[in-house]
Order: structure tokens, then sequence, then C-alpha cells
């Protein structure tokens, strides 16, 4: 296991662009298919002003790109579209999603289950190491310095 304060750690950095609610909010209503601002805001309840921080950052960061619209007789609007980046965090949201269902979900259990649309079975998320071997765990699993670790001085 590695045992040093890393500098320039991954998990820190993923951190600072989404471990805010609202911002995993978001980003799970733009996986259903929402893109509107006010559609946005009613999924999350998000306040206006905090919503609009978030879709500024979300865009800055890369995880979503604005996409002009205009309904007849309105102004032009900006619609919400994940990017490439964005849809890799698919797994992320699935696995809360899933921490949530089995720790913090009503006694009646999950709100949402995610199916497969080819076959209707349940999403399920497991590890695997590149040769295929499913990894149940962090005892199966070993921190070694990659090549971009930097420690502090």
């Amino acid at each position: 296991m590695l045992h040093t304060r890393v500098e320039n750690c991954s998990i820190e950095r993923s951190l600072a662009v989404l471990g805010e609610k609202w911002t995993l909010l978001v980003l799970r209503e733009a996986f259903n298919g929402v893109r509107r601002f006010a559609d946005l805001q009613a999924g999350t309840g998000a306040p206006r002003q905090v919503l609009s921080a978030r879709l500024s950052r979300l865009v800055e960061e890369g995880l979503l790109r604005k996409t002009p619209y205009q309904e007849p007789g309105q102004r032009q609007r900006d619609e919400y579209r994940l990017t490439e980046k964005g849809l890799d965090l698919y797994p992320i949201l699935i696995a809360l999603m899933h921490w949530g269902d089995r720790y913090v979900a009503d006694p009646e259990g999950p709100s949402v289950v995610i199916t497969h649309r080819g076959c209707g079975a349940p999403v399920d998320l497991r590890l695997h190491c590149a040769d295929g071997h499913e990894v149940a765990g962090p005892r199966e699993a070993t921190a070694l310095p990659g090549p971009g670790l930097r420690s502090p001085a």
C-alpha cells in the first residue's frame, strides 16, 4: 500500500470538480436526459444562482457543453449536453447510487433501478484487473506509486 502523502492525488483533484451535492445532482439529471435550465432546476431543486454557477463550472471543466435552442416566439437559450468527459462519470454515479441503495435507501427499497436497455436486467458494477480477474474489494488491490507521483518535499 502507498503510505506517503501524494501532492497530485487524482481523488483530491476529482473532488475539487465533483465534490459538491448540486454538481452531482445536475449530472444525475443530465444522465437522465434533462438538458434545459428550468427542467434541471425542477429536477434538482437547486436555487437559480447555485444552478447557474454549477452549470458554468461543468461547462468550464468540459463535462457539459452548451447547445443553443429556440422555441417559437422565444429568445434563444442554451441547453446542456454531456461531453465524452462527462459521460465517463456514469460509473461513478451508478456506484454512488448503489452504495446509497444499500445503506441509506428507504425500507421499501431503492427509488430508481437502472436496467440494461437491451435485455431489461439490472445494471451492476464490478471491478476487474486488466487481465479480467474480478476484484472483490480493497483487500484484493494494491496501491503502488504511479509514473506521475509527486510527494511533498
